[in-house]
């Protein structure tokens, strides 16, 4: 459908960086948390979401199932969707704030490869290449010893706790182009409220159980790591809304590219706040994902320009 104009020039974009600004700085709190395992901030996160998406599904009339022919794709959507964020969590925990964030933007390679595989979209050369890129990138940010050798530089902790990180992060990506193939996959059938809160409650349940089974539920001893839970789930819940804000007033291929700033804001907050500077090998890497998504973004903003004129003409 055609997109609502912004009432002002780059109003679109604006709230995309607002977006990754404030996904950024829900990030460096995850970092100073202490104590606190992902998957309870996890949990906070879903009962965050949930109280505001309930008086929406109210306020629309939407139910709390769906569609019958579209409640098990929700529900794989809901799954998916909460596992990448339980293991975006971890890794931000485990790993350097900027190698994670780099990793989760090989998410539009990912996307296309599963589209290509499951929905037949076109799958180009210059879509191997960008995949390519972004293997590269994402081997120059875990530098396993065997290509960089034995003594590995600039990683928190053990080089262990770093692979299980970029592990970590690389599922939680893969899981989160998997939700958008399967939102492609449902169309404009499902209102995005009730895609939300399937996100929500399946990830709250799920979370609670492992946090039982992993018998971690424990709420943080210090009333700074109180408050930093409760800020982690209100700028997460407030970059979703300037997200789906961009979305609705500017095209998808300028604010993938645009999302790119987040990977600036968690190399400038990593240096800022946890005084961990950046390695080359990590710079390099960034470089590479950001070109893999950024091309990504500009080939499918052309494809569906294309397809608009077409039906025009």
């Amino acid at each position: 459908g055609t997109k609502k104009k912004a009432s002002c020039p780059g109003l679109g974009l604006f709230y995309t960086i607002l977006s990754a600004f404030l996904f950024s700085v829900a990030s460096l709190f995850l970092k100073k948390i202490e104590d606190v395992h992902s998957v309870e901030v996890s949990a906070f996160r879903c009962v965050f979401q949930m109280a505001f998406v309930l008086p929406g599904l109210i306020y629309y009339k939407t139910g709390f199932l769906g569609p019958k022919g579209k409640r098990i794709f929700l529900f794989f959507r809901g799954f998916l969707g909460s596992t990448a964020m339980v293991l975006l969590y971890y890794a931000y925990q485990v790993m350097p704030l900027a190698d994670a964030t780099v990793i989760t933007f090989t998410s539009p390679v990912f996307t296309s490869l599963l589209a290509w595989i499951f929905l037949k979209e076109k799958y180009s050369l210059w879509d191997l290449l960008f995949t390519l890129f972004a293997i590269i990138g994402v081997i120059l940010i875990a530098r396993p010893p065997f290509l960089f050798g034995s003594r590995v530089t600039g990683i928190e902790g053990s080089y262990t706790e770093h692979v299980k990180g970029t592990i970590a992060a690389i599922i939680s990506t893969v899981s989160a182009a998997s939700t958008i193939v399967i939102l492609r996959k449902m169309g404009k059938s499902v209102h995005y409220f009730l895609s939300i809160w399937y996100y929500a409650v399946i990830g709250l349940i799920g979370c609670v159980i492992a946090l039982f089974v992993l018998n971690e539920w424990r709420l943080p001893h210090c009333g700074r790591d109180r408050v930093f839970l409760i800020l982690i789930g209100l700028l997460g819940l407030g970059g979703q809304i300037f997200l789906i804000k961009a979305l609705q007033i500017e095209k998808a291929g300028p604010v993938s590219i645009m999302r790119t700033m987040d990977v600036v804001f968690a190399f400038i907050l990593q240096i800022l706040f946890l005084n961990h500077l950046p390695t080359w090998w990590t710079v390099g890497g960034a470089l590479c994902v950001v070109a893999s998504s950024s091309g990504t973004a500009i080939r499918k903003w052309r494809h569906s320009v294309k397809k608009a004129k077409q039906r025009e003409i």
